[in-house]
């Protein structure tokens, strides 16, 4: 028993209602997700591709959907009311030239030798942590291409002109045929011998050689924003390759690399460190002097501190890249420094204070010589 067909709106997903843009997107999307060239031995796909070719080939003739909203699948069928249609005489060049460009790398129908904008230009710039925070001007030198200036650009001997490419006469394009599951299909591609442009050069430049171009090292300055974080890029504009037939040239983009600091570390726009007190400034109090981009500040350690315990500067962070006035915080973790060399008296006074405190190493020391079950008398055990 033959398989029953899905409904065609079902199938592309679209409404009943749907304009031909809609339906036509819709099967595009499907036709790209599904088609064999892209899905290589997969039966499935192949099956769903086929179903949604069959559905837009009726859904897109305002005809075919007519009587297939009157007849459904029945329309088609031998003998059929609606007349039926052979459906390998269907045109899918519409949607497949703009489809084999996309999986072969070609270009769409529109003209290839008008103006294009230049290439960009990656490169990349170390900065130190400070400078990420502050921001900072550098110079970065690297090769750039200008218009040759024998030629002007074009390419050709002085005292000669372009000439109109014979492959594609000047198009910049050439049509091409391909066989697919629906028949030869018919496709645009840019001509390989003039690269688009319509035109090639018979006797090239000497200084550039026909290209149009001439290289060299050039220094550029660099604006690097206040709060920039590492694997960001700056901008600069018109400093890329230059475009193409009369186009505007690419932009330079510079990477940032953001150098490590021995202190502090940076997440988003909060810094965190470390800063060791000792163990009278964490008991009794008193001021201490942390580091922090902005340079040495004073915070007041209040008695009784813990190691480990957090601090908040606020303010003193990196600065927003949309407003430098807006900053984040600096987390400080306070580590007490326990001491480890002492001499005889430091040990003596340790001790004392331990006494003094209720905390004496000689009321350990004492239990350790009892019975367990003085100890547990003691509530050492339970």
């Amino acid at each position: 028993m033959a398989e029953a067909k899905r409904d065609y709106y079902e199938v592309l997903g679209v409404d009943k209602n749907a304009d031909e843009a809609t339906i036509k997107k819709a099967y595009r999307n499907l036709a790209k997700k599904y088609h064999p060239d892209m899905n290589p031995g997969d039966a499935e796909a192949e099956k769903k591709f086929k179903e949604a070719s069959e559905a837009y080939a009726v859904l897109s003739d305002p005809e075919k959907k007519r009587q297939y909203d009157q007849f459904g699948h029945a329309a088609f069928e031998n003998g059929a009311p609606g007349g039926g249609f052979d459906f390998n005489s269907m045109d899918f060049s519409d949607i497949f030239g703009d489809l084999f460009g996309d999986f072969f790398g070609g270009r769409s129908r529109r003209s290839s030798n008008g103006p294009m904008k230049g290439a960009n230009i990656r490169t990349s710039v170390r900065i130190k942590f400070e400078e990420a925070v502050f921001g900072v001007d550098k110079e970065i030198e690297l090769t750039l291409k200008d218009p040759c200036p024998t030629c002007h650009g074009s390419g050709a001997k002085p005292g000669t002109s372009k000439e109109t490419c014979g492959k594609c006469g000047g198009k910049g394009q050439i049509v091409y045929t391909q066989q697919s599951l629906f028949g030869m299909i018919r496709n645009v591609q840019t001509c390989p011998d003039c690269n688009g442009s319509g035109q090639v050069v018979k006797e090239k430049c000497p200084d550039c050689h026909g290209s149009g171009y001439t290289s060299s090292r050039k220094k550029i300055q660099v604006s690097i924003p206040a709060g920039i974080d590492n694997g960001q890029s700056v901008r600069i504009r018109d400093k890329g390759e230059p475009g193409v037939n009369g186009g505007p040239r690419g932009d330079l983009l510079v990477e940032v690399i953001v150098s490590s600091h021995p202190i502090f570390q940076r997440q988003d726009r909060n810094i965190y460190s470390t800063a060791p007190i000792s163990f009278a400034q964490a008991a009794l109090g008193g001021d201490v002097m942390i580091d922090t981009v902005d340079g040495k500040v004073i915070y007041e350690v209040k008695p009784g501190t813990q190691t480990d315990t957090k601090v908040r500067l606020k303010g003193k962070g990196v600065p927003s890249l949309r407003n430098k006035d807006s900053r984040g915080d600096h987390y400080v973790m306070l580590v007490v420094q326990t001491p480890t060399h002492l001499n005889g008296e430091a040990k003596e006074l340790l001790k004392k204070l331990d006494e003094l405190t209720g905390n004496s190493l000689h009321a350990a020391e004492a239990y350790s010589d009892k019975s367990p079950d003085e100890k547990k008398k003691k509530g050492l055990f339970k």
